[in-house]
């Protein structure tokens, strides 16, 4: 099973919404630009997550997209699914017409793998994934303090005797 573009540009673009939501609606063009994915893919996804109420859009001046719900109660599976991107390890699509018209010998195999990552993208919530990135970004900016100090290269010499 491979997860494709779509589904890795939704959650991305998500994660990037609610990073950046907290200063009213954020535009696709924002998104676009931060995260390197064209605009008119992301107008497509959001079309997408709008329709299944992940997000809410703004018209006019200042407006974008917000969050329609807390991102503790959105998984990554709500993401995928609304982008229709099918979660499915199965060489037939789940129809048990693998070989033959019949099913496989390894298809309860893989219907079993595409539970097991369904329950791993459904129990993964935004929320984590969000405090995940804070989290990185406070590491870096503790990091450039610490390497961008003006005294900091004379603190590792030696003292001099």
């Amino acid at each position: 099973m491979r997860l494709t573009t779509k589904g890795r540009f939704a959650v991305t673009a998500m994660i990037d919404l609610a990073l950046n939501n907290g200063s009213g609606p954020v535009t696709l063009a924002d998104i676009s630009e931060r995260q390197k994915i064209s605009l008119s893919y992301l107008e497509q996804l959001f079309g997408k997550l709008r329709r299944r109420e992940l997000v809410t859009s703004v018209r006019g001046p200042g407006g974008g997209y917000n969050l329609a719900n807390p991102t503790d109660q959105v998984s990554v599976a709500d993401i995928i699914i609304a982008v229709d991107e099918p979660i499915d390890a199965t060489q037939c699509g789940g129809k048990e017409n693998c070989k033959d018209d019949r099913k496989c010998i390894t298809h309860d195999l893989w219907t079993d793998l595409n539970k097991h990552i369904f329950a791993y993208l459904r129990a993964v919530k935004l929320s984590e994934l969000v405090a995940k990135q804070l989290k990185k970004s406070g590491e870096v900016a503790v990091m450039q303090v610490h390497d961008n100090r003006p005294n900091a290269a004379k603190a590792k010499e030696p003292a001099a005797a």
